[in-house]
């Protein structure tokens, strides 16, 4: 339920500093909201979040407290799961030799993660095999599945796999089972695999198609499980494997809804307990100092997990998310924190490149791409997510080799990128493309480019994007800063885990005066203000300096404001407080 209302500006916000127009709750959300209020007794704030899902009141206490047990759908749900849960414990019986074939980014490497966690448990070991993205791409390839055929008997392919019919069926000729475990789109046919575990099959019905390839494979372990116990076995414990998936799931941009939700809850109070040697050199590379909430797996842990696969040696976040081995895990974690530095250094130079050509074009079309001469592979994905920040449109990013361009795309809520790219491949203008809703990937020619960008500019604005304001922001009510308490933010995030399709509730604050501001690097800005009441609240607006907002509120002149975002607790030096991470303000 989003219910905004776009005609009316909330707070007479028509252009912010950041040239936005506010919009505000609809007459129902408001009235949903103070019903919730007055049947459960909650704070207003809680309320807010509660209506914008459409969460009635007896409903409340199991949504703010979601466990496995009553979110976690029924593996027998899926197509072909039985059957690949029984192969996979074949192999782990007959003690026949596994490989994993996993994806190069966070899923990918947390999902083979899970498998060799697992089998090791079990006394078994796995082959890791995970393809480079520049020499080799995304996906299963013919030369390395024949590869792992020759030697393994059974290949399981992780994030990837659901459209490689002809490396499935080379490695099927080789004489191996191979068993895909995924959520990417699936086409009209699938490959010659033995099982094509994945939600996002066009033949399933009700399957949970929001979960990631970790999600999935954490369902094939609990069939497994099942089978195991079935049998007088006991399997390993798969709630202390919840830190990985959720690891997955934020980081890939999973929608927090469903199953989704307890699943990255209680992988937080795994991943809280410190027991993986990789994920405890992770956060210490990445000096978090506090229990683990969404904002780090998806902003701190996240990114340094995929910077191998994006610029250096692609199995570098596999390997420390499945060691044992305390040094190692120390060793790869701080490659991983240095090429994570590269890589932000690299992902600048294309954004604003990226951002400029874009700008050039318009942000108001239902699409915003960009395309460059050696734009490294490894960024493109992260460069279309800014852009796509930045427009609120569906935007993709190509970089080209010449000829030959690869790109990666980043798509808003309600409007199925994945699909239209798809589309793409079967009318014959791309090479080749795939993906899911959030997110997808291309390859095509550089005299495909245009055609192909026009093409799919019309096919996502069938599903509605570009529609209203290009900038809109949403507001879900008003606060004031002395009520933004620490006690506050707290009963708020026991309404989360929020992010992408279940955003933490954006507040404004009215009429503040603005206190000290403090640049802190070259493009953030740290502020504090005040409702002239006692009440104060500081503030951290990151990237102010992307846009006129940063200098704006740095040389505010005592003029007075609206300012508008997302409350969250910072800790800092042994004390906790509330603080507003600032997204736009308007001239009050």
């Amino acid at each position: 339920m989003t219910d905004y209302l776009p005609k009316s500006a909330y707070l007479n916000v028509e252009e912010s500093l950041s040239g936005r127009r506010w919009i505000g709750p609809g007459v129902e959300r408001e009235r949903m909201t103070e019903a919730l209020g007055q049947a459960t007794g909650l704070p207003a704030a809680v309320c807010v979040v509660l209506a914008a899902r459409g969460i009635a009141a007896e409903e409340a206490p199991g949504f703010l407290a979601p466990t496995i047990r009553d979110t976690l759908p029924d593996p027998r749900g899926m197509h072909d799961m039985e059957v690949a849960a029984t192969r996979f414990l074949r192999a782990v019986e007959r003690r026949e030799r596994i490989a994993v074939f996993a994806d190069y980014d966070v899923d990918g490497g947390s999902s083979a993660a899970l498998l060799i966690d697992w089998l090791r448990q079990m006394g078994r070991d796995a082959t890791l095999y995970i393809p480079d993205r520049i020499d080799e791409g995304y996906g299963p390839n013919v030369p390395a599945m024949e590869a792992l055929a020759a030697d393994h008997s059974l290949i399981v392919c992780v994030d990837c796999g659901t459209l490689s019919h002809d490396p499935i069926a080379a490695a099927v000729a080789k004489g191996a089972d191979v068993i895909v475990l995924d959520h990417h789109l699936g086409g009209e046919t699938l490959p010659p695999a033995l099982a094509v575990v994945n939600p996002n099959r066009q033949d399933e019905v009700d399957a949970p198609g929001y979960l990631c390839a970790a999600g999935v494979v954490f369902l094939m372990l609990v069939e497994a499980g099942r089978q195991l116990r079935e049998s007088g076995k006991r399997g390993p414990d798969l709630m202390a494997m919840l830190d990985l998936v959720a690891l997955a799931t934020v980081a890939d941009v999973a929608p927090l809804v469903g199953a989704n939700r307890a699943l990255v809850v209680q992988g937080l109070k795994i991943m809280a307990r410190r027991a993986r040697p990789g994920l405890v050199a992770l956060s210490d590379v990445a000096r978090m100092n506090e229990a683990p909430r969404p904002y780090h797996l998806g902003f701190l842990l996240g990114p340094r997990v995929n910077a191998g696969g994006r610029i250096g040696a692609a199995d570098l976040g596999a390997r420390l998310l499945s060691t044992t081995d305390v040094q190692e895990a120390q060793g790869l974690a701080a490659k991983l924190d240095a090429l994570n530095t590269e890589r932000r250094e690299i992902e600048e130079q294309v954004r604003i490149a990226a951002l400029d050509q874009a700008e050039a074009r318009g942000l108001d079309a239902p699409l915003v791409w960009a395309a460059g001469e050696g734009w490294h592979p490894g960024v493109v994905g992260i460069v279309a997510s800014r852009l796509k920040d930045y427009a609120h449109r569906p935007a993709i990013v190509i970089g080209f080799d010449g000829d030959d361009g690869k790109g990666s795309g980043r798509s808003v809520s309600g409007v199925d990128l994945g699909a239209s790219i798809q589309k793409l491949a079967a009318e014959g203008l791309i090479e080749r493309g795939g993906g899911h809703k959030m997110a997808a990937g291309l390859a095509l020619t550089r005299a495909q480019l245009e055609p192909a960008m026009a093409r799919l500019s019309e096919l996502l604005a069938r599903q509605g994007a570009g529609e209203g304001g290009p900038r809109d922001l949403a507001v879900d009510g008003l606060l004031m800063p002395g009520a933004a308490t620490v006690e506050l933010i707290e009963e708020i995030e026991a309404a989360g885990p929020f992010g992408a399709g279940a955003p933490g509730p954006r507040f404004a604050f009215p009429d503040v005066a603005i206190g000290f501001v403090k640049r802190v690097g070259e493009k953030h800005l740290k502020v504090s203000f005040s409702d002239g009441l006692g009440g104060k609240i500081e503030a951290i607006a990151f990237g102010a300096f992307d846009s006129p907002l940063g200098p704006a509120l740095e040389s505010h002149g005592g003029a007075r404001f609206h300012v508008a975002g997302r409350l969250e607790v910072n800790h800092w030096n042994g004390r906790a407080t509330p603080q507003l991470r600032l997204e736009d303000a308007a001239r009050a």
